[in-house]
């Protein structure tokens, strides 16, 4: 039997375990990549496990999300990280300079190498032929420590792609439809391959489009083959000789297939508040618009803001729309400013933003009230954009910009006018906003901590029997965002979890926090896709600080699951699904023996208000169940020095 893609690149990596899904195995990582709303806290961890060099080929620090400093806070971080960088043998990326994504994309990523950032939208580097994966920071900070990485092998889905795509229709509406077919779900426990003979006529920003929302997916990665055209993009980058030819074996088989034929696409939209919720542009129909944002990791390319300049060129945003735009990387602002395509976008009415993650992750650029939102994002969660009764809607960069001159929601393919594809330009490495690291000064580099940053909190080992109140009831795809929102008002507070765990699931139920305070030990019920979004482990660590012990929920998604467990937080799933219905707020919940049960397949927990027992699972891996005994992943590595 032939080989897929993603596992001859796992396979290649592989230090411990046997590559057979639902299998635990150890890998070696080669890079890694952490942003400044994660990064404050995988530095503080990096600091906790006492090590000098990192073991890894290359880990970049990036500052792309808290950039807006209305005070000292977001400064202060980005002071920390950057002397903990310089510490440790980390190359730093200043403040303007893009977003992570984009830039490593453009400067670092390369095929066949393996990838682990921390933020879920690390697989983008997947585009480029790499096994590039999303985690929880303390993860990436033991992969900057240790080299490796442990996960349980995912299936490896395909989807084919057939034909080609026509004018209006993009990369961005490749990935609506698989989010249509597949859901937020469809990816859980998956890395998705793309295959076919559609894959020659996607540039590798196309392809990174389609892999960075990936992880709306729920996937663990999303890969594509390395091939002429990813030997094309790094040569116009300057870096062909980082390019090898990487593909699946003709006869490879996988778990399960989806074929797309391009040239039946249409412009797609994600309509709120899901990236699943997807239809026609054409069958939502021309609904108004008061604001269209372009940018983000998923959009924010050289080739997708100069079709966008094409399309606004002589032409005039309408006066009821604002259009923000945020390029991906400041080589990109340059390429566009010296090509004359800056100045059209501009004279258009647009309004140009710095080239960071801005208004995606809900710094700045909040729409007004009950405002229909158009943004070329990854994300449209409920008040995700800052305004919590905003309809925000995903679309592609040339859906966003046709609709800003209209002033409504407009299909391209409608309005008879012909769009070419941009050419690939040539770019050249623009080290003026880059720090690298001259080795290793764990000697003569102090870390400069400024009085926002707080020590994460640290659980303690489990024992005897686990008494805990039931301090939420939640329903299905409770997303990170819900858990530990993420807005211009808190994300200055990324290092301060006490300051944060005050503002913890204030959107679903703003008692929470204070319910919480009033008992020694809590449990979360949740739904189904309990955890969805973004990787921040801040989504655990607050609950951590609040006395959370435990979560049951009718499932998990991949990345909260494992930041649970390294926080010491036991996941529980529910093994009848009806039980879920009978737990109530206020509950007394315990786990009896609790050292033995998690030695378990079946875990009970005991309702003791209605002496009822429930059946839970938690499918942990035999590291996992050491970490959690252990009361968390440092706590278990401390142990193990």
């Amino acid at each position: 039997m032939g080989k897929t893609l993603a596992y001859k690149i796992l396979e290649d990596h592989l230090l411990e375990g046997e590559l057979y899904p639902g299998e635990e195995i150890t890998i070696k990582m080669d890079q890694t990549l952490t942003q400044d709303s994660t990064g404050t806290m995988v530095y503080l961890q990096l600091e906790a496990m006492d090590v000098e060099q990192v073991k890894t080929e290359l880990s970049v620090a990036y500052i792309d999300h808290n950039t807006l400093q209305t005070g000292f806070e977001n400064a202060d971080d980005h002071a920390f990280i950057k002397s903990v960088a310089k510490r440790h043998g980390v190359h730093y990326s200043k403040p303007g300079n893009g977003i992570c994504h984009q830039l490593h994309l453009e400067s670092y990523g390369k095929p066949g190498k393996t990838l682990l950032g921390s933020d879920s939208h690390t697989p983008t580097g997947g585009g480029l032929g790499m096994i590039a994966i999303g985690a929880g920071g303390l993860d990436v900070a033991v992969a900057m420590a240790k080299g490796t990485y442990s996960l349980t092998v995912p299936e490896v889905f395909e989807v084919e792609l057939k034909g080609e795509l026509r004018p209006w229709v993009s990369a961005k509406d490749v990935i609506l439809k698989v989010l249509q077919e597949l859901s937020v779900k469809g990816g859980v426990g998956r890395i998705i391959e793309y295959t076919g003979e559609g894959v020659k006529s996607l540039s590798v920003t196309d392809r990174a489009t389609i892999t960075n929302m990936g992880a709306e997916l729920g996937a663990t990665t999303s890969i594509f083959p390395s091939d002429e055209n990813t030997k094309a993009y790094l040569a116009h980058e300057g870096r062909e000789e980082d390019w090898i030819p990487l593909a699946a074996d003709e006869d490879a088989e996988y778990d399960g297939k989806l074929t797309i034929d391009l040239s039946e696409l249409v412009p797609m939209a994600a309509k709120p508040h899901s990236p699943d919720n997807v239809d026609t542009v054409a069958d939502i129909g021309p609904i108004k618009v008061d604001q269209v944002a372009i940018g983000s990791c998923t959009n924010s390319s050289y080739t997708d803001l100069m079709k966008v300049a094409e399309i606004l060129k002589g032409k005039k945003v309408h006066p009821d729309v604002s259009l923000v735009i945020s390029p991906g990387s400041s080589k990109i602002t340059e390429k566009m400013a010296q090509n004359g395509a800056l100045a059209d976008i501009i004279a258009s009415g647009a309004r140009i933003i710095e080239n960071a993650c801005g208004p995606c992750i809900g710094m700045g650029q909040s729409p007004k009230s009950g405002a229909v939102s158009l943004r070329t994002f990854n994300r449209n969660f409920k008040g995700r954009s800052g305004t919590n009764d905003a309809q925000v809607y995903l679309v592609s960069p040339e859906t966003a910009a046709i609709s800003a001159i209209e002033g409504v929601l407009t299909d391209g393919m409608t309005t008879g006018i012909e769009i070419s594809q941009p050419e690939m330009a040539d770019f050249h490495q623009n080290e003026n906003f880059m720090i690298h690291p001259d080795g290793c000064n764990t000697t003569n580099t102090n870390v400069e901590m400024g009085p926002n940053i707080k020590p994460f909190p640290r659980n303690v080992a489990p024992l005897g029997n686990l008494h805990t109140t039931v301090t939420l009831h939640a329903g299905d795809n409770i997303t990170t965002d819900d858990i530990m929102p993420s807005d211009s008002r808190l994300l200055p507070y990324r290092s301060n979890v006490p300051h944060l765990s005050n503002y913890c699931f204030e959107k679903i139920d703003p008692e929470f926090s204070k319910r919480c305070q009033e008992v020694q030990w809590c449990t979360i019920i949740g739904g189904e896709n309990y955890g969805q979004g973004s990787s921040r482990e801040h989504a655990a660590l607050a609950p951590l600080y609040l006395g959370v012990r435990f979560v049951i929920a009718k499932s998990f998604a991949r990345i909260h699951r494992s930041n649970l467990i390294n926080s010491g937080i036991i996941p529980l799933v529910f093994c009848d699904p009806a039980d879920y219905e009978d737990i109530e707020l206020g509950d007394p919940l315990v786990i009896e023996d609790v050292v033995d049960q998690l030695e378990e397949d079946t875990i009970i927990v005991t309702n003791l208000n209605k002496a009822h027992e429930y059946k839970c699972a938690g499918n942990f891996q035999e590291k996992e169940k050491l970490m959690l005994l252990a009361g968390g992943k440092i706590n278990y590595i401390k142990s193990h020095e």
